[in-house]
Formats: C-alpha cells, sequence, structure tokens
C-alpha cells in the first residue's frame, strides 16, 4: 500500500472547487514538509503547492497562486489542498508527497508519493 492516500478528486465544472486531502497509510509525516504534485495527461509531473512541518510557510506554482490554498492538520495526520476557481487546464492526476530535502518545487526532493487522486474539470 502506498505510504500516503490522496482523496477529494472528482469531475467539476469550470469555476467549481474541490478539496484533496492527504492522509498517511501507516507512518506519520507531521515532522515533514509535504507537497501536491499533478500529472495532465501527455504532461510531465509539475509542481502545486508545499506547506512547511508546521503550515507556516507554504509554496506554490505561478499557474494556482491566488486559486489554491495548501494547509495541514497535524493532529489529524492530514493535508489539504483546496482548490478554487478551477479551470480545464487544472484537470489532472494530484499527487501528495514528504519533502526529504533540496528544492521544494522539485518532485526530487520527495518521497513518499501516494497513488493520486484525479480531478477533472469541465468547460
Amino acid at each position: 500500500q502506498a505510504p500516503l492516500v490522496e482523496s477529494g478528486g472528482g469531475l467539476v465544472q469550470a469555476g467549481d472547487s474541490l478539496r484533496l486531502s492527504c492522509a498517511p497509510s501507516g507512518r506519520t509525516f507531521s515532522r515533514y514538509a509535504m507537497g501536491w504534485f499533478r500529472r495532465a495527461p501527455g504532461k510531465e509531473r509539475e509542481f502545486v503547492a508545499a506547506v512547511s512541518w508546521s503550515g507556516g510557510t507554504t509554496y506554490y506554482a505561478d499557474s494556482v497562486k491566488g486559486r489554491f490554498t495548501i494547509s495541514r492538520d497535524n493532529a489529524k495526520n492530514t493535508v489539504y489542498l483546496q482548490m478554487n476557481s478551477l479551470k480545464p487546464e487544472d484537470t489532472a492526476t494530484y499527487y501528495c508527497a514528504a519533502h526529504v530535502g533540496g528544492d521544494f518545487t522539485h518532485d526530487g526532493g520527495y518521497s513518499y508519493w501516494g497513488q493520486g487522486t484525479q480531478v477533472t474539470v469541465s468547460s
């Protein structure tokens, strides 16, 4: 089983909102910074957002800044991605992962990936 489990994806219309959740299937990740990435069909996996272990610092891709909000509840061992004003170009499989070192915006700095949750935004 994947170390992290994403949920909350679905099929929505442009302008709608979704909230994704990421929770561990076993060990806790409360001391790790966490990130969300996405992969659209035929494209490379790309950075979406990251949050420090305390939740006090966040990072966003320019394409989602102002529309998406990453947060975490360490008491619940859960990381969230609130996605508002969704666009068709947000359609992708969304993955969460734990940051283990290096650049927060590069997937090479992450480990313990989830299996992903599909988000489809229709126009």
